[in-house]
């Protein structure tokens, strides 16, 4: 893979990084999305206190709807919902874009439902 040097980003303040609701969920329930444009899952998440969100996420390539269900995963989840051809996203699920596909976020250890990246 070639490395490409990027700009410096803009610096951000305390606050505007609170502004991003960065949280923990467990993947409760994995569908197929064959509307969508990419190879994608229709996937819903117990984000606990914040209740149950779904989303369309591009992480079929690398990962089978089994070895999703029961995984934590970290969601943003203040973003309007978005929708994505029939289906109405409600969090963005966050990975890591590679040739492969897009790997997703990793907790390292379990935490509770809703408890937010700081």
């Amino acid at each position: 893979m070639n490395e490409t040097t990027l700009a410096a980003p803009a610096d951000i303040s305390w606050a505007d990084f609170e502004k991003v609701c960065l949280v923990a969920g467990t993947v409760m329930r994995v569908e197929a999305f064959p509307e969508a444009r990419k190879p994608a899952w229709k996937v819903w998440v117990d984000f606990g206190p914040y209740g149950e969100k779904k989303t369309s996420a591009q992480i079929a390539h690398l990962y089978s709807a089994e070895q999703l269900v029961g995984r934590q995963i970290v969601g943003v989840i203040n973003f309007p919902e978005k929708q994505i051809g029939p289906f109405r996203s409600q969090f963005l699920l966050t990975g890591f874009p590679t040739e492969q596909g897009v790997v997703i976020t990793a907790i390292e250890r379990p935490v509770p439902n809703g408890t937010r990246l700081a």
